[in-house]
């Protein structure tokens, strides 16, 4: 039952890692758009500076929750093999 646990826990701990860092990310593009339409065009224009930062902020969110699903992946590869090797030797 303890294992179950401890693998709840990492999931959990995987899942909500991906959804703050893609989130926070998505913010962070979209609040330096705003701040850079207010110091540069004071108002008067469309939001360019924020769709711009909308977008890269979304870039990097997909960019970071790939790195996270990769790096996980690449973790359960290796467990994979040490089991493997163990049941034959």
């Amino acid at each position: 039952m303890s294992d179950l646990k401890n693998e709840m826990i990492d999931l959990l701990a995987n899942y909500g890692h991906i959804g703050f860092t893609f989130v926070a990310c998505i913010f962070v593009g979209l609040g330096g758009g705003i701040l850079l339409d207010q110091k540069v065009f004071n108002g008067r224009t469309a939001p360019w500076f924020t769709f711009i930062g909308l977008a890269f902020g979304i870039v990097a969110g997909f960019k970071t929750l790939l790195q996270i699903l990769w790096r996980v992946k690449d973790k359960n590869d290796k467990n994979n093999k040490n089991d493997g090797k163990d049941d034959r030797g």
